[in-house]
């Protein structure tokens, strides 16, 4: 795997757990478990496996709503690759304005406009977990659009179709890792979310800080540069893995 490559990685993880960690998101998190199992607390604690079923499969389904949106972001960078000096500076463009909509500097009504998509009822079975799953990725939250988006421009600056939708992938990663060690252990999660409460505005600011400093890098041309910098930074062992 090539310098840039692995440094979208990093990135493109980073990305999906912050998104987790975000306002829209970690606040939700037994809410989603409780809906996507339909069992009170004492009893997502006594069936386990059984939330961690419904887990995977909700994750599963928002993971693959992603990975297409990264393969169509890609191959629409890939149509313009003759431009593709271009590319990279719109894309890095558009990923600094993501992170300035994180970080309150700019208040875009289309970027901040909430499309969640409303569930009256509970899932019926595994299926019902896949394509609740599906939904939340088809309406993502305020929080995670910039950030999504960020991904996304990310994902448009490379040449292989597979490449973005490895981006995506791992971002998915970043967001539902979390999400199944929440369901795993949700009396944990929450006495840990009352600790982290307070640092939830902070989740955006890094969030905005790291999609801002992405995007001068790609617009100036440093993105492989910093990635090959990186890279003769790393142990030759742990270079040979990728």
């Amino acid at each position: 795997m090539s310098e840039p490559a692995v440094l979208g990685v990093a990135v493109a993880f980073a990305a999906g757990l912050l998104s987790f960690l975000s306002p829209c998101v970690l606040p939700l998190v037994p809410s989603y478990i409780g809906f996507l199992t339909g069992m009170t607390l004492p009893e997502v604690e006594a069936r386990r496996r059984f939330a961690l079923i419904h887990a995977v499969l909700f994750v599963g389904g928002f993971s693959a709503v992603f990975v297409l949106l990264g393969a169509s972001a890609t191959a629409l960078g890939r149509a313009l690759n003759y431009h593709q000096v271009w590319v990279q500076r719109v894309g890095g463009a558009l990923i600094v304005v993501f992170g300035l909509v994180c970080l309150g500097v700019i208040a875009n009504p289309l970027l901040s406009r909430e499309r969640r998509v409303q569930l009256e009822h509970r899932p019926v079975g595994y299926l019902g977990s896949v394509l609740v799953g599906m939904a939340f990725a088809a309406g993502w939250t305020p929080c995670i659009g910039p950030v999504l988006g960020g991904i996304l421009g990310l994902a448009a600056t490379s040449v292989h179709v597979e490449r973005g939708m490895l981006l995506l992938g791992v971002y998915s990663a970043g967001l539902a890792v979390p999400f199944l060690l929440a369901a795993i252990a949700l009396e944990h999660f929450l006495r840990w979310f009352d600790r982290f409460r307070p640092l939830l505005p902070w989740v955006m600011r890094i969030s905005g800080a790291m999609l801002v400093l992405v995007g001068l890098l790609l617009m100036t041309g440093e993105f492989t540069r910093l990635a090959g910098w990186l890279q003769g930074m790393t142990p030759d062992f742990l270079r040979e893995q990728l």
